[in-house]
């Protein structure tokens, strides 16, 4: 019996291509999500020590100007912090699409691969009937020939 040669296998290689290409843009994706949300950290501590220094300031008596300079310097931090939290916003909904796109071309990718699967259990069985087949005229014609040579 000839091997077993899946027609789609191209189509199935294309799929799994699509699906590997789709997972590294998600990874990227997740690693901006990842540094967004590691810089928007870095910006909290940053505003929590300009916070300490501002609280040390007044326990020590400042002047108006210092004043204004700290609540200035807060107030464009804060403003700074929500602007990274709207981009990590816009970074996780693209994160979330991407991640659609991977499922989807998942369950693409693994219908292809089902329907292989099915067509080489059933190659296998033809496979099997045709060895089958093959073992029970090889043992007839055995047995035919070994009484035609006793008869002979």
């Amino acid at each position: 019996m000839k091997q077993f040669k899946y027609r789609l296998e191209t189509v199935l290689d294309y799929k799994a291509q699509v699906l590997d290409n789709l997972k590294s843009e998600h990874a990227v994706i997740i690693q901006s999500v990842n540094q967004k949300q590691e810089e928007i950290r870095g910006l909290n501590r940053e505003l929590t020590g300009i916070q300490s220094e501002f609280d040390r300031t007044k326990e020590a008596g400042a002047t108006i100007q210092n004043y204004r300079l700290f609540d200035m310097c807060i107030g464009r931090m804060e403003e700074i912090i929500d602007e990274e939290k709207e981009r990590l916003k816009v970074l996780r909904k693209k994160e979330e699409e991407k991640k659609q796109e991977v499922i989807t071309a998942k369950v693409d990718t693994s219908k292809f691969e089902r329907l292989k699967d099915k067509k080489y259990r059933e190659y296998q069985k033809e496979a099997a009937k045709a060895d089958e087949t093959f073992i029970e005229e090889f043992v007839s014609n055995t047995s035919l020939r070994i009484r035609h040579q006793h008869r002979g």
